[in-house]
C-alpha cells in the first residue's frame, strides 16, 4: 500500500512538471500560429544576414526555413540526403539518434554558415548555400558529446559557445537526466580559427540554453533542474547565479530592446520542488515500470498549458513578463516588434505582436 502511494505522488510530480494552469489574464496583443505539417518540435529560431527566416529544426532532423513570399515552411538543410525518406515527418524520439534532433542554431554573420546544435550527432554546420549539415564538433575532453542543445556565437570572432546538457544521458532520457539530478552537464567553447575545443564549466545540471553578452564579456547559462540562470565571466573565468526562476527554463535569447528572453517550459511547483529535494523519491522515479518520456507525450495531447516566459536584465532583474495559453513553450526569440516562440513538443510556431 505505501508503494503504491509514494509511487502515485512520484507520477503526480512528473504530471505537474509538464503541466500548469495560469490565472493571471491574456496580455493584450496579437496571436498568428504556423502550423508545421509533418513534423512537430520547432526548438529555436535563427534569422539569416538578410533577415530571411526564421529557420528552425524539427523532430525529424530537418532545418526549415519559412517564406514570408510562399507564407509556408521550405525544406533548407538536413544532417543526410540519404536518409530524408526514412526521416521524413518523424515524430519517433527512438529515431532520433539516426535522423537527428536539431535544437539551437545561429548564423555566423560573417560567412553566412549555420551553425546547429544537434542532440545525437554535436554540432553541425550548414555552409553558406550548402544543403547538408557536416559535423564541426563530436567530441570533447576524449569523450563524445552526448547531448548537445544551445550555442551562441561570438559575432567579432566566430567563436560558439555551446551547451552538452549531459555525459549520461541523452535527449530522448531529459526526464531521466532532470529527475536523478545529473550534473555531468558541461559548457564549451569553440574556437574554428584554430578548432580548438575547451570546457569551460564542468558538474551542471542540465545546462540548456545559453548567451553571450552585448559587450561579449560574459554568458549565460540556463540550468534547468535548478531552475536557474549562471552568469560566467569569460576573462575571469569565474561562475556565479544570477537569479533564480519560478519555472523551468529552457533557452534564453538577447533581447533588441535590452535584456534576455527566458522561456520556461512549466511552472516550478511544489510538489516537483520536494521531489528532487529527496534523493529516495527520484530513485524511486528512475525505477517506475514505465517510460517518464512516453508518459508526458500522451499527457501533453489532453491536458493544457501555459506559456511563461521572463524579460531579464544583466543583473537579474525581472523586466517584463509575458503568460499566454500556449503549451510546452522552449523559446522567445524578438524580432522587429514580434515574439517568435518555439516549443519543443508542439507541430507549430506562435508569433506574439507586442
Amino acid at each position: 500500500m505505501k508503494t503504491t502511494v509514494i509511487s502515485i505522488a512520484c507520477v503526480a510530480a512528473c504530471i505537474s512538471f509538464f503541466f500548469f494552469y495560469l490565472e493571471t489574464p491574456h496580455h493584450e496583443g496579437k496571436l498568428q500560429v504556423l502550423p508545421i505539417a509533418g513534423a512537430s518540435g520547432p526548438e529555436s529560431f535563427a534569422f539569416d544576414g538578410n533577415g530571411e527566416g526564421p529557420y528552425t529544426g524539427v523532430s525529424d532532423g530537418r532545418i526549415f526555413k519559412w517564406s514570408s513570399q510562399l507564407n509556408q515552411w521550405t525544406d533548407f538543410a538536413a544532417p543526410s540526403l540519404y536518409m530524408y525518406e526514412e526521416c521524413a515527418g518523424s515524430q519517433d524520439t527512438e529515431k532520433e539518434h539516426v535522423c537527428g534532433r536539431p535544437l539551437g542554431l545561429q548564423f555566423n554573420e560573417k560567412t553566412g554558415d549555420l551553425f546547429v546544435a544537434d542532440a545525437y550527432k554535436g554540432l553541425l554546420k550548414a555552409e553558406r548555400d550548402e544543403r547538408v549539415l557536416k559535423p564541426v564538433v563530436t567530441r570533447a575532453d576524449g569523450g563524445p558529446l552526448r547531448f548537445t542543445n544551445s550555442l551562441d556565437i561570438d559575432q567579432d570572432t566566430g567563436v560558439i559557445y555551446f551547451t552538452d546538457s549531459s555525459m549520461n544521458y541523452q535527449r530522448r532520457q531529459f526526464m531521466e537526466a532532470i529527475i536523478t539530478g545529473d550534473r555531468t552537464g558541461r559548457v564549451m567553447k569553440y574556437d574554428p580559427r584554430s578548432g580548438d575545443v575547451e570546457v569551460l564549466i564542468h558538474g551542471l545540471a542540465f545546462p540548456n540554453g545559453v548567451a553571450l553578452s552585448k559587450d561579449g564579456g560574459f554568458i549565460l547559462i540556463v540550468e534547468t533542474t535548478t531552475s536557474r540562470i549562471l552568469k560566467y565571466k569569460l576573462k575571469e573565468k569565474r561562475v556565479e547565479v544570477l537569479v533564480r526562476l519560478p519555472g523551468f527554463p529552457d533557452n534564453i535569447k538577447r533581447c533588441p530592446r535590452g535584456g534576455y528572453w527566458v522561456a520556461m517550459h512549466s511552472r516550478r511547483r511544489r510538489v516537483v520542488q520536494w521531489a528532487l529535494s529527496n534523493a529516495w523519491v527520484k530513485t524511486l522515479l528512475s525505477w517506475l515500470p514505465f517510460d517518464l518520456h512516453r508518459l508526458s507525450e500522451f499527457l501533453e495531447k489532453w491536458r493544457g498549458g501555459g506559456a511563461l516566459a521572463m524579460r531579464i536584465g544583466e543583473e537579474g532583474e525581472v523586466l517584463e513578463v509575458l503568460e499566454e495559453r500556449l503549451k510546452f513553450i522552449s523559446e522567445v526569440h524578438e524580432r522587429n516588434g514580434s515574439l517568435w516562440i518555439g516549443s519543443v513538443v508542439m507541430p507549430f510556431v506562435s508569433i506574439y505582436q507586442l
